[in-house]
């Protein structure tokens, strides 16, 4: 696959936001060439294409795979896999978030239930602590079910959502307020 400047300029800056938000460059960067991919490309093409080891092309699309954002495709009288990406943003927006969630707000929110639990139970842990703790166990799980409640709501309406942005307060009688 050849890349023009402009695809170039797009791989190359997904691959710094990658690393942002905590993604392995070469991981971003084969999703971007992924998604801007009008045809699935074997690992070979990938490796080829970005200038990086083969091996490395491999561990990232098991890694893209485990976030449900790549899937194998085979092609007919080609024994390659190939490999395509969602080309739908607000699929692939919903899946990273919801593997976000699961890699780490559910951990979080388990570690949390514990020590809040376990700082009711310690006559040592200042009360301070214990109510620290119990107010962003019940933070989190407040944002943890508004995290469910929006999962169920249809993608049209979501996407209206979305785009009231802050407007929509006014339907709910809130104001601008300062942070």
């Amino acid at each position: 696959m050849r890349l023009t400047p402009v695809m170039k300029k797009y791989v190359l800056h997904w691959g710094e936001m990658g690393q942002r938000w905590g993604v392995n460059r070469s991981v971003a960067q084969i999703h971007a060439l992924l998604w801007l991919s009008d045809a699935a490309l074997p690992a070979e093409e990938i490796a080829e294409t970005l200038a990086i080891a083969r091996s490395n092309v491999s561990t990232s699309i098991r890694e893209l795979q485990g976030w449900n954002l790549v899937r194998l495709v085979h092609v007919e009288g080609d024994r390659r896999d190939r490999f395509e990406a969602r080309h739908d943003p607000w699929d692939m927006l919903l899946t990273i978030v919801e593997g976000r969630k699961r890699r780490e707000i559910d951990p979080t929110l388990e570690m949390l239930r514990s020590c809040a639990d376990e700082a009711e139970a310690d006559p040592d842990t200042p009360p301070s602590v214990k109510a620290r703790l119990r107010g962003m166990q019940m933070f989190m799980e407040q944002v943890n079910g508004w995290y469910e409640q929006m999962r169920q709501v249809p993608r049209p309406t979501l996407q209206k959502l979305v785009s009231l942005g802050a407007r929509v307060s006014s339907f709910i009688g809130g104001g601008r307020q300062g942070g």
